[in-house]
């Protein structure tokens, strides 16, 4: 599949065209193609060590691809980085963080970082203020972290730490999020919580999630795009994916398409 910048308007969108991440004689991501729309939730799915994250990565802009190009809402990564990191919101593998802060010290300092306010005849001192106050407590409402707000980030749990993170990746926000493993470290409950929240907000966004979990693609996402050894393997809803593995659940088509059962 071959999209260009100009191919047509494009709402909350990331298209990828022929992209390559190589170190040394290592290929991690190999000729990827592929374009996103508005409202969908698509999962990369892979086995670790596929490539999701490498990819992950360059449409954020903080990696940038050996060959090939990517846009974000028809803008270009390479070019226009910046303005491309203002519409999305990012959820790293191992979100780093500022772990001698408290968690509301370290989210208040990303706001004002994030949204960076400053006075004029549109925006008054106390009009900022409230703006930021209003911000925080939208995430952390939304990412259920009130009862950690005055811990320190260096002593809170996986499941914790990957919430803040969350909380960190939708200031402003954002109509394209990014979420790495988003439920990595979470409880049942936690999980359910994250998940029902990813479906809720991709009503007005793109939300793209990479997972090595069966269950999470099925449960939240409408389109799974399947990485195998950096290239993508099937691209479509899960009956599609049955379809082309010809099998009868995700499990024994992830298998039979990622060749797991060699590894």
């Amino acid at each position: 599949m071959k999209q260009t910048k100009k191919s047509k308007c494009l709402i909350n969108s990331i298209t990828l065209e022929t992209v390559c991440k190589q170190y040394g004689e290592t290929i991690a991501v190999d000729n990827v193609s592929f374009q996103t729309f508005h409202g969908e939730v698509i999962a990369l799915l892979g086995p670790n060590g596929a490539g999701k994250s490498t990819l992950m990565n360059m449409i954020s802009g903080f990696l940038a691809p050996s060959s090939g190009h990517i846009w974000v809402n028809e803008k270009d990564v390479d070019v226009d980085s910046i303005a491309t990191k203002k519409d999305v919101g990012f959820l790293p593998e191992g979100a780093p963080m500022y772990t001698d802060m408290s968690v509301a010290l370290f989210l208040k300092y990303m706001i004002e970082l994030k949204l960076n306010l400053s006075e004029t005849e549109q925006f008054s001192k106390v009009q900022i203020k409230k703006i930021y106050d209003d911000e925080f407590l939208r995430i952390i409402n939304l990412a259920k972290i009130t009862d950690v707000l005055h811990k320190k980030i260096e002593t809170l749990s996986k499941g914790y730490l990957r919430r803040v993170g969350f909380a960190q990746s939708i200031i402003g926000n954002p109509p394209i999020l990014l979420l790495d493993e988003p439920t990595d470290g979470l409880d049942p409950n936690q999980k359910e919580h994250m998940r029902q929240l990813i479906k809720n907000m991709s009503k007005d966004k793109t939300i793209l999630i990479s997972t090595h979990l069966l269950d999470e693609a099925e449960t939240v996402a409408s389109r799974i795009i399947l990485i195998d050894k950096g290239k993508i393997v099937a691209d479509g809803d899960i009956k599609s994916i049955l379809k082309i593995a010809k099998k009868d659940n995700l499990a024994d088509a992830f298998q039979t398409l990622t060749h797991s059962e060699d590894d």
